[in-house]
């Protein structure tokens, strides 16, 4: 319970600024209405519209249109102001904070006109005063949620110096928390304005508040799940991946659910409980390829020309630069086929990309095409030969 008065505090400190933020600006404006007031035509300006002095409700207006109107030039001297304080630091974050503060603070002229109009037609209740406060803390909150936006290289760089090879995933993890803890304590922030104690709110809920544990159970995995893909380093944003039957590019590891964009490229969002208890056969950690195939050769090519040709195909491979030749490196006559002579290839391109698996394997194919015909033979195809014994006599 102790935190309790530390946020009726902060709640009343809230509606001092909002009370003061026209530093007296209004007042200012009602002294200048006296004279037209007390002028010849006093009498017009005094005939209220919905209870509201004439003169009061159309300066209200051309108040609130005028800081419309002219927000976008407010905001952008301040932002030059910063921006002129920015360029003494050797840092570029503080540019980036300054860029992303640029429309909270738009919004806050919003905010002030709103408070001038209220104020110049005396309409400014417990209830609008309550509404304004609301907007203005959450304006607050949104403005620290760009910052936090604002300093995720900051974040990545930090993380980087605890691990090089998950300082993203790492970062972007952290980055959520922070994001969740400023929307849990500007959501507080807005409720206490309204005279909700949270802290209360929270311990009244009682049985209700073992159910929504329960019910957060999966949730609790999932969490648990994301920490666990982290800890193992088992995937990583950007690598290919296949774990229960999704297949397909890590875009994003969140605290809830892993985001996998398949070759298809529809998004694929798979809870992390399940990433975390399946098997995960990661493609792009393998560093090689395997290339397997046969070949066949027609059944007219002699033992010599196969001879030739398996230790010119071999080689080949052996000098290509697309080959890994730290692994496995088979070429060898196999089997006689129902139409072919087969020559079997077992082989590992040195990549583990896609596009260049495909270049690769388009080299070596042309290239053993061309060592087939420099050698007299030719592919075979399915075929089949019929013998007759004897014509039957006519």
């Amino acid at each position: 319970m102790a935190a309790t008065p530390s946020l009726e505090v902060n709640a009343t400190q809230t509606l001092d600024v909002i009370k003061n933020l026209d530093m007296g600006f209004a007042q200012t404006m009602q002294n200048w209405l006296t004279p037209i007031y007390t002028s010849k035509y006093g009498a017009f300006f005094q005939q209220t519209f919905f209870d509201i002095p004439l003169a009061n409700f159309i300066l209200a207006i051309l108040v609130f249109l005028f800081i419309l109107a002219l927000r976008k030039f407010f905001t952008k001297i301040v932002i030059v102001f910063l921006q002129k304080m920015a360029r003494n630091t050797s840092t570029f974050y503080d540019d980036r904070i300054i860029s992303s503060i640029k429309d909270p603070l738009a919004f806050a002229f919003i905010i002030l006109a709103l408070h001038l109009f209220f104020l110049l037609i005396f309409k400014e209740t417990q209830t609008i005063e309550n509404i304004l406060n609301t907007l203005l803390v959450f304006d607050i909150f949104w403005m620290i949620l760009a910052v936090a936006e604002a300093l995720r290289g900051l974040i990545y760089n930090i993380t980087g110096k605890l691990d090089t090879d998950l300082s993203r995933e790492m970062g972007n993890f952290i980055l959520r928390i922070i994001k969740f803890l400023i929307g849990a304590l500007g959501l507080a922030a807005m409720l206490q304005i309204w005279g909700i104690n949270v802290t209360a709110l929270i311990a009244s809920l009682g049985l209700g508040g073992l159910a929504f544990a329960l019910a957060a159970k999966d949730t609790a995995s999932n969490l648990f799940g994301s920490f666990s893909l982290l800890a193992d380093k088992s995937i990583r944003i950007g690598e290919w991946i296949k774990v229960n039957g999704v297949e397909g590019v890590v875009e994003d590891i969140g605290m809830r659910t892993t985001k996998i964009r398949s070759f298809q490229k529809s998004l694929i969002t798979v809870p992390n409980q399940i990433v975390a208890n399946h098997p995960i056969e990661n493609f792009s950690r393998r560093g090689i390829r395997r290339i397997k195939m046969d070949i066949g050769l027609t059944y007219s090519t002699t033992s010599s020309q196969i001879s030739q040709i398996i230790r010119d195909i071999k080689e080949m491979l052996q000098t290509h630069e697309g080959i890994s030749q730290k692994d496995s490196l088979m070429v060898n006559f196999d089997a006689f086929g129902d139409s072919a002579l087969n020559i079997f290839i077992y082989t590992f391109a040195n990549t583990s990309n896609w596009e260049k698996y495909l270049q690769t394997l388009e080299e070596i194919n042309l290239k053993i095409m061309k060592i087939v015909e420099e050698n007299g033979s030719s592919f075979a195809f399915p075929s089949q030969s019929i013998y007759v014994e004897q014509l039957p006599k006519s």
